[in-house]
């Protein structure tokens, strides 16, 4: 089953966040505390001084990391090509149906809701099989987690000592503060449940029943279903440096050696964070790069060590890209 998000009384502002964010698919930078965690979830409107902020620190992490800016860059990409135009116009058009219900614009609002409907009626059509329909999208970076891995297991064990005792708010901070991952959030229409709120709506305003209708209309906005993926980003790290390592090593052996130590360590504190934490995977990952160490000792060719690496952390790195949270 999908979560939907209930935004709890904010319904115009999330509304207006959304469409903002459908006219330029937008994707945000936050930083990394706690008052900003919670406005990715309720998708505020940032002042201007935040969004200053904001812009210059996604400045500075394509200048310190370009390969986490140039992934979050492709994530992006990749989110504000799956949003469905239909589903996009049919949110507007529900909007649309509300400020005209609140301007007391009774024919205005029953066209909107008509106008919807018909996008609808299409999504359903050209959609039989989907339960939700994407409308916008977020993409952030979020990178709390110390680097020291042993302030890493001891803010595990803080959220463990949390949980024991169901101090449930105190973990969610904490688990805020293991994070190292590129999320994209996309919010979805749901056709199982949209278009009866269209029809209850309709038939509302056509009894005069203004403001029962406009409560639908609300409702149906309030419950816009969210799917979220994540990529670690020590993989992504990690992912670059065997590139690197693998450029090196024709030229340089012991800059390659430092390159693989790097991407280990990387994929330890991938491990560390919780990403996957009880797969094989790693362990494979690791025997291929104690290999790759052992042929860079010598005189061997590293191609194919390099080749066979690579392709299992792709593998590994797409799994994880692709595991849907709801």
């Amino acid at each position: 089953m999908t979560r939907p998000l209930y935004f709890c009384g904010r319904a115009m502002a999330i509304i207006t966040s959304c469409l903002m964010l459908i006219a330029g698919c937008s994707s945000s930078e936050k930083a990394s505390s706690t008052a900003e965690a919670k406005s990715q979830v309720q998708a505020q409107p940032q002042p201007q001084s935040k969004q200053n902020f904001q812009q210059q620190r996604q400045a500075a992490e394509s200048q310190a990391r370009p390969d986490v800016e140039k992934e979050r860059e492709k994530a992006k990409q990749n989110a504000d090509q799956s949003l469905d135009q239909d589903a996009i116009a049919a949110v507007t058009d529900t909007q649309t149906a509300l400020d005209d219900i609140a301007a007391n614009k009774k024919d205005d609002a029953m066209s909107a809701i008509e106008a919807a409907t018909g996008k609808i009626n299409i999504l359903l059509a050209r959609n039989q099989a989907a339960a939700l329909i994407p409308v916008a999208s977020e993409v952030d970076v979020i990178d709390a987690a110390p680097l020291d891995e042993n302030a890493v297991q001891a803010l595990n064990h803080r959220v463990a000592e949390a949980v024991r005792v169901k101090d449930y708010p105190t973990a969610r901070l904490l688990l805020y503060s293991l994070m190292s991952e590129i999320r994209v959030r996309i919010y979805n229409l749901p056709l199982a449940t949209y278009p009866a709120a269209l029809k209850d709506a309709a038939r509302l305003l056509d009894q005069g029943q203004n403001d029962q209708a406009r409560n639908v209309l609300l409702t149906a906005l309030n419950t816009l279903a969210v799917v979220e993926n994540v990529t670690p980003i020590p993989v992504v790290l990690a992912r670059a440096a065997i590139d690197t390592a693998q450029q090196e090593s024709q030229k340089d052996k012991s800059a390659a050696e430092t390159l693989l130590a790097t991407a280990k360590n990387q994929l330890q504190r991938c491990q560390d964070l919780g990403y996957a934490a009880d797969t094989s995977d790693y362990g494979a990952l690791n025997t291929n790069i104690a290999q790759l160490e052992k042929q860079l000792k010598g005189n061997g060719d590293t191609g194919e060590l390099f080749a066979k690496l690579k392709d299992e952390l792709s593998s590994f790195f797409n799994r994880q890209s692709a595991q849907e949270r709801r």
